[in-house]
């Protein structure tokens, strides 16, 4: 029996078409697909019957895992224990994208891989599928991975229920894999991403600074902090709220004391706290003891990163009554500029460990 051919809109799938495939899946099935990189072959990793069947038309040996898709950057913490803030800066940067991360599994001695495509029809499908789902290339184990539907069928036409046809995989070439369960992450397949860009990504140091609304103390330390760090291109410095819900510029306070400063903060829009965010950041500093309890609820591996910003003061300065730096948004510009002082006189300590 021939494998039904459903043709797709790559930018625009149909959601008729998506729900279709997502139900064959979910029931066993196997359904080709395409990403910006290769086709590739969908099946419900959790489904010992689907995984049999797909080790067998692709010839693929037992020991030889599939790498599992997301339709979110957070679908990673799903399925590893690993928090290192290497791993979250690269698939900031890159995903979605041509690029796989093995990491350590949730079991002893077991690795996993995961990507991200970034192809409309792929991530629809992810997120319509409600399963984990691996996704190996579309071919025969040893011949060269599909960048057409047509192609994929030369192998596979048959063999698997249903393929989505949405035209040619505009990169043509399989993702980059990079082993982050070595000592220092390694390209083992080189695809669009080089080992230099991976070493940079993940060399660089992020500091992270947390306050309410991202509009008044955490945007004057991010500027500040960045204008102390002129030069240095090692660090990147990045602000956020945990009660962010619209994006927003500074409040006007802020924009005026920074400009006596010397610094345009015009283009700032507040964002709000990620665990993506968090994961990536080697510093994070936060402004009051709530923010600082806010990320620990969510992500309580941030705790030996996370430093309340009040306390790089003066060893003078008494914080046992009031370790928290007070939010100047709706007073006067002398609040504002006390408020400034304070953050100022703390990221002073702060450049110094950095």
């Amino acid at each position: 029996m021939k494998t039904d051919i459903l043709t797709i809109h790559p930018d625009f799938p149909e959601k008729e078409k998506i729900a279709h495939c997502a139900k064959i899946i979910r029931q066993g099935g196997l359904v080709i697909f395409p990403t910006e990189t290769v086709y590739g072959i969908a099946a419900d990793a959790g489904n010992p019957k689907a995984m049999d069947r797909l080790r067998r038309i692709k010839k693929r040996h037992p020991d030889k895992p599939f790498s599992l898709l997301v339709s979110q950057k957070e679908g990673l913490l799903r399925f590893s224990p690993c928090r290192s803030p290497k791993v979250f800066k690269l698939i900031d940067r890159y995903w979605p994208g041509p690029l796989t991360v093995i990491l350590p599994g949730q079991e002893d001695g077991q690795t996993v891989g995961v990507r991200m495509p970034n192809h409309p029809v792929a991530l629809c499908l992810v997120s319509a599928c409600e399963c984990n789902l691996a996704a190996p290339s579309a071919n025969l184990e040893g011949r060269p991975a599909p960048r057409t539907c047509e192609e994929a069928l030369k192998d596979m036409d048959g063999l698997v229920d249903v393929a989505l046809d949405a035209g040619p995989a505009t990169i043509g070439t399989a993702s980059s894999i990079v082993d982050f369960t070595r000592e220092e992450p390694c390209i083992i397949r080189e695809g669009t991403l080089t080992q230099d860009q991976v070493d940079e990504t993940v060399r660089k140091r992020i500091v992270l600074i947390v306050c309410t609304g991202n509009s008044c103390r955490s945007v004057m330390a991010e500027y500040l902090l960045r204008d102390k760090l002129k030069g240095r291109q090692d660090i990147e410095v990045v602000s956020a709220g945990i009660s962010v819900f619209i994006t927003a510029p500074a409040s006007d306070g802020a924009l005026r004391i920074l400009k006596q400063r010397g610094i345009d903060a015009r283009r700032h829009r507040s964002q709000p706290v990620t665990r993506i965010l968090v994961a990536k950041a080697d510093m994070i500093l936060t402004m009051t003891q709530r923010h600082y309890q806010a990320i620990l609820q969510f992500a309580p591996e941030a705790g030996p990163r996370m430093y309340l910003l009040k306390k790089f003061l003066d060893k003078a300065v008494d914080l046992s009554e009031n370790p928290d730096i007070a939010d100047p948004m709706g007073q006067p510009d002398q609040q504002y500029e006390a408020c400034a002082q304070v953050i100022d006189r703390a990221l002073d300590k702060v450049v110094e460990m950095l």
